[in-house]
């Protein structure tokens, strides 16, 4: 059955010189993957261009519920990115998000709440100009509550957030999932921000990079199969 649907591209594999196996976050049906044919040819109608991390689509499809891969009729831009393509550092971290997205999204369902941030927070990261060595930092807190396991930080005064059960303490959980006092004042602080007041959050270099270490545990710690991160390496030499 031919239905529309708006899409966001997590991942692209090529199958053959002639087609690539798409997986799309859709707004109609969730996660979905299609069989796109053509991306190589001149004349297509969807080009590699359309299939880079993150770009924001109208499709048409034909969607069949006992179909494992899908087909495309026809494929539009939706929002066209004019800075995450051209700008290293940005280009960078929509390669680190659609990665984390394509490991933590498996529901085959839609979840309009879900699409919208995530459209959303891609057009803040296509437009931001200050501030980007946060905005994964706050992307990835923010992404918490549409999987299910949003930190709860009510209490600002408490200590140490404890990992495993994703709540603040006075005291230090029995366990080794925790954060330090001085770490749970960062993480408290990414957690309070927006896409708007990025250039604000001062971190050092350090601060930064052991604080993407704790939300990737944490992440581990609430989510199965969610393993090493083969862009995370890019990300580090990109802001070292």
């Amino acid at each position: 059955m031919l239905q529309k649907t708006n899409g966001i591209i997590l991942h692209s594999l090529k199958y053959s010189d002639s087609a690539n196996i798409v997986t799309i976050f859709t707004s109609e049906f969730g996660r979905v993957v299609y069989m796109v044919h053509g991306a190589n040819k001149k004349k297509s109608k969807c080009r590699n261009a359309f299939l880079q991390a993150l770009t924001i689509l109208d499709m048409d499809v034909y969607h069949s519920p006992n179909k494992t891969i899908q087909s495309i009729k026809d494929i539009r831009i939706s929002f066209p990115l004019t800075g995450i393509p051209y700008n290293p550092v940005k280009n960078s971290l929509a390669l680190f998000i659609s990665e984390v997205l394509y490991r933590c999204i498996k529901q085959t369902d839609a979840d309009e709440n879900m699409y919208y941030f995530l459209e959303n927070s891609i057009q803040a990261l296509d437009c931001c100009e200050e501030g980007l060595a946060n905005f994964h930092l706050v992307f990835l807190l923010k992404l918490t509550r549409y999987l299910g396991f949003e930190p709860n930080i009510e209490d600002g005064q408490l200590k140490y957030f404890d990992l495993m059960n994703g709540i603040a303490s006075i005291s230090k959980p029995i366990h080794n999932h925790y954060l330090t006092p001085e770490a749970t004042e960062n993480f408290v602080r990414i957690m309070q921000a927006d896409f708007t007041n990025l250039k604000t959050i001062s971190l050092h270099r350090d601060e930064r990079y052991k604080l993407l270490e704790n939300i990737i545990e944490y992440y581990k710690l609430h989510l199965t199969d969610f393993y090493g991160l083969n862009s995370l390496p890019i990300l580090h030499a990109l802001f070292d």
